[in-house]
């Protein structure tokens, strides 16, 4: 695969993956194109651990769909992140950004405009969308074959200093790779995030993953093969739209947005 067809085909994995564990040459191969990355001073500030066991495996699942439950059922989720929900196809290309969704339940359609509002929000635990999404959520983590932790050097990462921006740099650009890699060897990844939304829970992955104190847990990512005919969870959104290069892109100054390279 070419690297632009790896950028190009490059996506969030939200269904189910294969139970086929992944194989030990693209386990190595996933930690080798990483420690490619660029680095500020060569510092190297990434960290990894590599998780198959199936007993933290299922820990895990079970922090991340009891974190999402939470935050979907308080409304913390839908109020910090309301800017990037969209419903329609209209809505989503007009903006170029944030995830449509676009399956839903029937009895959930009609209160999808409204899930900002006390009357959404009720609406939404009186049809137990948080518990499904949550129950959702954990049999995807439980069912994935891997996770990868992703850490930092707190040597290198220390909040405030220069020193952090660039550490952080480093980490994307190694997760980059990471992501495109997967695209070629035919496994999916997704950012186990839920667990950072709700106080104390991203702690308890801290513990359960036995991070020293020299390092700073960043993300955990689940990995697996992609089944052909991937079947879409019971909610479900999709994110493949992207800016006009004329809404990011500037020349010579900020004043003056990219030309002509529009609808390529």
């Amino acid at each position: 695969m070419e690297l632009r067809d790896a950028i190009a085909a490059r996506r969030t994995t939200n269904g189910a993956f294969l139970p086929d564990p992944v194989s030990p040459e693209h386990q190595r191969t996933l930690v080798e194109v990483a420690g490619r990355a660029p680095s500020q001073l060569n510092s190297q500030p990434w960290r990894f651990v590599l998780v198959e066991s199936r007993e933290t495996i299922e820990q895990v699942a079970r922090i991340s769909g009891a974190s999402m439950t939470t935050a979907m059922g308080n409304g913390t989720f839908f109020e910090r992140y309301k800017r990037y929900f969209r419903f329609s196809a209209e809505e989503m290309a007009r903006t170029g950004t944030g995830m449509l969704f676009d399956k839903l339940p029937a009895p959930l359609r009609p209160f999808s405009r409204s899930v900002f509002t006390r009357r959404g929000q009720f609406a939404m635990n009186l049809l137990r969308v948080p518990r499904t999404l949550g129950r959702q959520n954990r049999e995807l983590v439980a069912g994935s074959p891997l996770l990868m932790g992703v850490m930092l050097d707190r040597a290198e990462y220390r909040p405030g200093q220069l020193s952090s921006f660039y550490s952080l740099f480093s980490m994307g650009a190694a997760m980059e790779n990471v992501w495109l890699t997967t695209t070629e060897l035919g496994l999916g990844i997704q950012f186990i995030s839920f667990p950072m939304e709700v106080p104390g829970a991203w702690e308890q992955i801290v513990r359960l993953l036995a991070v020293p104190d020299d390092l700073e847990l960043m993300a955990v990512y689940r990995i697996g093969y992609v089944p052909p005919t991937a079947r879409r969870p019971v909610i479900d959104w999709t994110s493949s739209q992207r800016r006009a290069i004329s809404d990011y892109v500037f020349r010579e100054t900020c004043r003056t947005p990219q030309e002509g390279w529009d609808g390529r």
